[in-house]
């Protein structure tokens, strides 16, 4: 009954911009994936409503999640979490900080999470999870990548990596398509403690629960990797995802977008390294200044859910509805220019194997 309550009010309030799916009207790829999300999630969670408009956005979503940040021991979800929490804190998602966090009072303990939901990282107290918090939180300004903590796997590895880029996607996307907060802001103090370490203890299964890898990557056709995804290829199954990923947005860019904001994007994200924007958009209708109006919304969008995706108002939205009204559209475009980011920030990411540094560049930058 909470499930289905929880459910029900999600697509009443908590998704904007776009009409989701219901899960009792899915077909085909939609309801094979939201399948797949109810017997491991227990519900169809915001994020995949969210993407539901595109079969193709939503496969891709949910394997770059699943085979990222969900497969793997326990000790391996907990510092997953943090980074998911720590890059939700990077790119001022909210909703993500509530959600990431809550699942660390099950894995890390309150304090730890209470500590990087609050941008204090080094007062966190387990030293493993305050290693990769800091890695996280400061992956995206590093123009030629951060080292991981010493004594990983090469897939572990990849599966963090993969974790970071995963939600330098989801976080951008989800700051477009969800509401500001999973839990209401006017909840401070103890009253929101008690609240995270309920809504904790029921998401107990599903944050412990086995998961065997690769079940998601049926959803999308095999993919080749491209090269500056290369880092993941010490775990296949984050290697498909990512593959799958990158090919339905590449595509989705050639069907909505014209070359100019492809290329305009493309080279503002190469040459950005995290730099905050401030609280002015100008630097983004400076960068539109030579593009058509068609052009220029469509632009606008995409540019802004790269960069500063928090920034993205109803005026952007109503803007890029325009010139292509559609949903599916919608999602893919903001799909995409999330996705541009999230592999530029994996890309630079440092792969320490036998003492030899290797780095990974996106094609194309410079």
């Amino acid at each position: 009954m909470i499930v289905s309550r929880m459910t029900a009010s999600t697509v009443q309030r908590q998704v904007r911009h776009v009409s989701p799916v219901p899960p009792d009207a899915a077909t085909g790829v939609v309801a094979a994936t939201y399948a797949q999300i109810a017997d491991e999630m227990r519900m169809v969670i915001p994020p995949a409503l969210m993407h539901s408009p595109s079969p193709r956005a939503l496969a891709a979503y949910w394997m770059l999640m699943r085979e990222s940040l969900l497969v793997g021991d326990l000790a391996d979800r907990a510092r997953k979490e943090a980074v998911a929490a720590a890059v939700a804190v990077a790119t001022i998602c909210p909703y993500c900080v509530d959600m990431h966090t809550v699942s660390m009072y099950e894995l890390s303990g309150e304090h730890d999470a209470e500590q990087l939901s609050a941008d204090r990282i080094g007062a966190m107290h387990d030293p493993a999870i305050r290693e990769i918090s800091a890695w996280a939180r400061s992956a995206h300004q590093a123009p030629e990548g951060t080292a991981l903590p010493a004594g990983l796997s090469a897939a572990q590895r990849g599966e963090l990596i993969g974790t970071l880029t995963a939600m330098h996607y989801l976080t951008r996307t989800v700051n477009v398509f969800l509401a500001n907060f999973l839990l209401p802001p006017v909840l401070v103090g103890r009253a929101r403690r008690r609240m995270k370490q309920g809504l904790g203890r029921l998401l107990r299964s599903t944050l412990r629960a086995p998961r065997a890898p690769g079940r998601s990557v049926g959803l999308l056709p095999p993919a080749d990797l491209p090269a500056d995804l290369r880092w993941a290829a010490a775990s296949p199954t984050v290697a498909r995802a990512m593959a799958g990923a990158a090919a339905t947005y590449d595509a989705a860019a050639g069907r909505w977008l014209s070359d100019g904001v492809r290329a305009l994007v493309a080279g503002h994200l190469d040459r950005w390294h995290g730099e905050e924007t401030g609280i002015s958009t100008a630097w983004c209708e400076d960068a539109l200044a030579g593009l058509d109006p068609h052009d220029r919304a469509t632009g606008r969008l995409a540019l802004l859910t790269a960069v500063a995706s928090h920034q993205v108002g109803d005026d952007t939205v109503a803007a890029f509805r325009d010139v292509l009204p559609g949903d599916e559209a919608l999602v893919e475009v903001t799909g995409w220019a999330a996705f541009e980011a999230a592999r530029r920030i994996g890309a630079r990411q440092t792969d320490i194997d036998d003492g030899a540094r290797k780095e990974t560049h996106p094609q194309g930058a410079a």
